[in-house]
């Protein structure tokens, strides 16, 4: 597709630039525009200059830069070091495809700086899209990461390198948590209620189990392949002959129940709340408040909107290592529930909260993490070599590391929780609804 330059965004009605080289030709008089339209800069402020223009090659989606201001007027409440993402990569078609994946993001970023949004995300300076064209440009605080009290970024899957993970998920919970609890109470920004409204049909719709029965059994047949040539990268429970022939058994039930399962899940308006998707640790910044307790910022909201709780515990959790699962599951849970009651939105019980995770994480898992073996292979074809998991290749692919890892706390799930036995509760519950 040809290059556009500049394209008039649906949320703010300027011309946007639609790729670094255009907002490079738009300089500070766009700048001082943009902030100034969003009510981000004050009238009588200024942008005067632009001290970084810096590429930012990370991601899949569209170009992202580092970019740094000067205003005429310094002020506590102005930052200077902003990132820009663009959805737009009009030099590579593969991340391109990929475009309007940024709507959501870029509506979210233009209200998440309403009055009363009760957690911390990056301030938004401008954000917009083109529907049309799936055109948008975000430019927010650039978060600094490792500078004064703010803790270094951690990498997706990497958690070994985080010190005390329990306190790190604890905060991170506690926040997802009173994000749904205040959007339960009603009390968010009214426009996230105005862009972010909830369709059944379309949760339900979405994410489908695409193979039948015996392509699912292929599936777990190719697992059990891997677990025989790779002892090596995974768990010993994981890799049971026992637990292999329930998956064969299993598996297929779920398949079997998929439309009942996702009808239940979504028809439910207690557990359906505005959260963050994928709120791995990656997706934040920590620090600790003048007491000493650890927080946390929110970063990344792509797929935003309103959710069965229970996906965002899953976006939280499923970068964790299974450790931490296994030892420190309930009490999260229990965290999450508080933490959604003290902020307005009733009250949880969560055994009801891990039957729902137990159903989604299992849909998700057949869904998607059963194809993980040859995109892993792909990325490692010599695994044979691989001593465990923290071989450094695995540290060198993002791709690699964060798809075995998720197998295998899936598989890790289904083992101890035994997601069998969970879908045997939920059709015993609902027999007869």
């Amino acid at each position: 597709m040809a290059a556009i330059d500049w394209i008039e965004g649906d949320i703010w009605g300027i011309d946007m630039p639609c790729h670094p080289e255009a907002l490079r030709q738009g300089g500070v008089a766009f700048l001082d525009k943009a902030f100034k339209r969003t009510g981000a800069l004050p009238a009588d402020n200024a942008v005067v200059a632009i001290t970084r223009f810096e590429d930012c090659p990370r991601g899949s989606t569209g170009r992202k830069l580092l970019l740094s201001v000067e205003y005429a007027t310094d002020s506590p409440g102005l930052h200077k070091d902003l990132f820009v993402k663009f959805s737009r990569a009009f030099d590579d078609p593969l991340r391109d495809n990929q475009r309007f994946e940024m709507e959501l993001e870029a509506r979210f970023a233009a209200v998440s700086s309403e009055p009363g949004f009760p957690i911390a995300v990056p301030a938004c300076y401008f954000s917009d899209f083109h529907h049309e064209t799936g055109t948008g440009v975000m430019m927010t605080q650039c978060v600094p990461y490792g500078i004064g009290n703010v803790e270094p970024h951690y990498e997706k899957c990497q958690d070994w390198k985080v010190p005390d993970q329990f306190d790190h998920y604890r905060a991170l919970i506690a926040t997802n948590a009173r994000l749904a609890g205040t959007h339960c109470a009603g009390s968010l920004p009214g426009g996230i209620y105005r862009n972010f409204p909830f369709d059944a049909e379309r949760a339900a719709a979405a994410d489908p189990i695409r193979y039948d029965a015996q392509k699912l059994r292929n599936r777990i047949s190719r697992y059990v392949d891997f677990c025989e040539r790779y002892p090596q990268l995974l768990p010993a429970n994981i890799r049971d002959p026992r637990f292999h022939a329930r998956l064969m058994d299993e598996i297929p039930r779920f398949l079997e129940h998929e439309h009942a399962i996702k009808h239940w899940l979504y028809s439910q308006p207690d557990y359906i709340v505005f959260c963050h998707w994928n709120a791995n640790i990656d997706n934040a910044w920590f620090w600790r408040d003048d007491s000493g307790e650890l927080r946390c910022g929110l970063i990344d909201w792509g797929r935003v909107g309103q959710m069965n709780l229970a996906s965002a515990l899953w976006g939280s959790l499923s970068g964790a290592e299974t450790t931490l699962w296994d030892a420190h599951l309930d009490d999260l849970l229990a965290l999450f529930a508080a933490e959604f009651e003290r902020a307005g939105g009733g009250r949880l019980d969560p055994q009801d909260v891990r039957l729902h995770m137990d159903l989604l994480i299992g849909l998700l898992g057949i869904c998607w993490l059963l194809d993980t073996v040859p995109l892993i292979l792909r990325e490692i074809p010599d695994l044979d070599t691989a001593g465990d998991r923290f071989d450094p290749r695995f540290a060198a692919s993002e791709l690699a590391r964060t798809q075995l890892h998720m197998l295998t706390v899936f598989m890790n799930l289904w083992e101890t929780h035994d997601l069998g036995r969970s879908l045997e509760r939920f059709l015993e519950r609902t027999r007869g609804l």
